[in-house]
C-alpha cells in the first residue's frame, strides 16, 4: 500500500519506520526535510496525499491549519484517499476539520495515540480511533501495524480527540499526585524508592505510575513526551472544559504547575519534569 506521512517528528519517524518494515511504500514530507532509511522524501506535502492513506503527525492545531487547510491541500488529494490525523488536536478544531474534509470529499478519521516514540518504535501504540465505520475499516490494516490495540471511540473524530486529551490530563494529574506524595513522605524520612514500591504494589500499579515514578526516583527527565507538548494538551483540556462551561479545579492546578515548570526551563524535558518543579518549590518554601 502507498502511504503518505506528513510530519516526521519523533513520533512520525517511528511510525514511518514501522510502516516501511511492514512492507509498505512510504512517502513523507516534513518541514525539517528529515530523511529516514526506506522512506521516500517528497518536496511538498501534496505529494504525500497522492496515495491510499495519509497519516498527519503535525504538532498542533496551528500547524495542521497552515499545512493542510489554508494551503487547500485536501482539494489536491487523491479522491480515494483516507486521511488519518494522528496528532492531538482540540475538540473544537476537530469539528472544523470535519467540515473541511466533507467539503473536499475526502474521507478521514481521528487516530490519536497513547504511547511515547519508543513505544511507537515497537509498534505497540494504543490507537484511539474515531470516525465513520466504513472509513475505520479501510484504515485498520495500517493502524494495526503501529498498534497493539485499536480502541474504537465512536462515530465522530471529536470523541477520539476528547478521549486522548482526557487521558493526557489524567497522566499529568498522576505525575503531580506522586510529586506531592513524595513531598510529605520524604520530609518524614521515607525514601521515595520505598514509597513508590509501596504504591506500585498496592494502590497504583498502572503504566503511568510505573514510568513516571521511575523518572522521579532517578531524577532523570529525558524527553519521551516534551513538557511543551504536555502543556499544549492541558490547554486543549482547559479549552474543552471552557466550551462546556465546566469547572475542573484539578485540571486548573496541573495546568498552572506544568506552565511554571516550562517557564522555569523545563520546556524540552520530559513532561514529568513538573514533578521536579513541585519537589524543588516545596522544599524551598519549607526552608
Amino acid at each position: 500500500m502507498n502511504i503518505g506521512i506528513i510530519g516526521l517528528g519523533a513520533m512520525g519517524s517511528a511510525v514511518a519506520q514501522q510502516l516501511v518494515t511492514a512492507g509498505h511504500s512510504v512517502y513523507a514530507w516534513s518541514r525539517s526535510g528529515k530523511e529516514i532509511a526506506g522512506v521516500t522524501s517528497v518536496n511538498t506535502p501534496d505529494q504525500a496525499m497522492e496515495g491510499d492513506i495519509t497519516l498527519t503527525l503535525l504538532s498542533d492545531d496551528a500547524a495542521i491549519r497552515e499545512v493542510i487547510i489554508e494551503s487547500g491541500l485536501l482539494h489536491q488529494a487523491n479522491p480515494g484517499l483516507v486521511h488519518i490525523i494522528v496528532s492531538t488536536v482540540s475538540v473544537t478544531f476537530s469539528h472544523e476539520l470535519d467540515t473541511h474534509h466533507r467539503n473536499a470529499r475526502i474521507a478521514w478519521i481521528a487516530a490519536p495515540v497513547l504511547g511515547r516514540p519508543d513505544v511507537a518504535a515497537r509498534g505497540e501504540l494504543n490507537v484511539l480511533a474515531g470516525g465513520a465505520t466504513d472509513v475505520l475499516k479501510k484504515a485498520e490494516q495500517i493502524l494495526k501495524v503501529i498498534s497493539k490495540r485499536i480502541w474504537h471511540m465512536g462515530d465522530t473524530p471529536a470523541a477520539a480527540f476528547a478521549a486522548k486529551i482526557a487521558c493526557n490530563m489524567m497522566i499529568t494529574m498522576a505525575i503531580e499526585a506522586m510529586a506531592e506524595a513524595v513531598v510529605i513522605t520524604e520530609a518524614n524520612g521515607l525514601a521515595r524508592e520505598r514509597f513508590f514500591d509501596l504504591i506500585l504494589n498496592t494502590l497504583f500499579g498502572s503504566r503511568s505510575y510505573q514510568v513516571y515514578s521511575d523518572n522521579i526516583v532517578r531524577r532523570v527527565y529525558e524527553p519521551g513526551f516534551k513538557a511543551t507538548l504536555g502543556l499544549k494538551d492541558l490547554r486543549l483540556a482547559k479549552q474543552a472544559a471552557a466550551d462546556m462551561e465546566a469547572e475542573l479545579p484539578v485540571l486548573e492546578a496541573v495546568h498552572q504547575q506544568m506552565k511554571r515548570a516550562v517557564e522555569a526551563g523545563g520546556s524540552q524535558r520530559d513532561w514529568s519534569i513538573m514533578a521536579e518543579y513541585t519537589l524543588r518549590f516545596s522544599i524551598q518554601r519549607s526552608i
